[in-house]
């Protein structure tokens, strides 16, 4: 079963222009910007959703990249001064999908956990991963259950098993974890 595949996944967060020359705030949505902010890559600004290109933009290419703060200093072809990068400002930035480095063993991207089913290692059904809110020192999964709705850690130490393929993760979640 090829669950929840799309072509595109929002790699970055273009928040403001920087300096009066083109340069762009850019908050990583990335677990690799050294991969995806690099000089020659192309990026595409996303549509309303965040989903798919938005056809009225061409592609960015970046030219340069830099770490600043929390995020990264970005120029890219084509918009050189400042009235051009605050029309970008606010917009989501996209990557194809077979653009992206390739996982790491047990690793998966968040969309792929979305509409997951939650088992206990019983075989008890806990509901459906809704939401994967990216939090420290865990990410945290909202499981929503029949009359129930339930926030679970994203932890080795919870998850026996988990097929992405498949749609389903089985826990072993600790006594109490699911009375909360």
């Amino acid at each position: 079963m090829d669950r929840l595949k799309p072509s595109y996944l929002v790699v970055g967060h273009l928040n403001k222009p920087h300096g009066t020359k083109g340069e762009m705030f850019v908050w990583s949505l990335t677990d690799h910007p050294g991969d995806t902010f690099a000089p020659g890559v192309i990026l595409w600004v996303g549509d309303d959703t965040g989903s798919f290109p938005d056809p009225t933009w061409p592609s960015l290419v970046v030219q340069e990249a830099r770490p600043f703060r929390k995020g990264f200093l970005l120029r890219v072809e084509g918009v050189e001064d400042r009235e051009a990068a605050e029309e970008l400002q606010g917009r989501y930035i996209l990557r194809p999908t077979e653009e992206l480095a390739a996982l790491e063993e047990g690793e998966v991207f968040y969309h792929q956990l979305l509409g997951m089913r939650v088992l206990t290692v019983e075989g008890e059904e806990i509901g459906k991963i809704v939401e994967v809110y990216g939090i420290r020192p865990a990410d945290l999964l909202e499981v929503r259950g029949p009359g129930k709705t339930h926030f679970i850690p994203l932890l080795d130490s919870l998850v026996r098993e988990m097929d992405p393929e498949g749609g389903t993760m089985v826990i072993d979640p600790p006594e109490g974890l699911l009375d909360l």
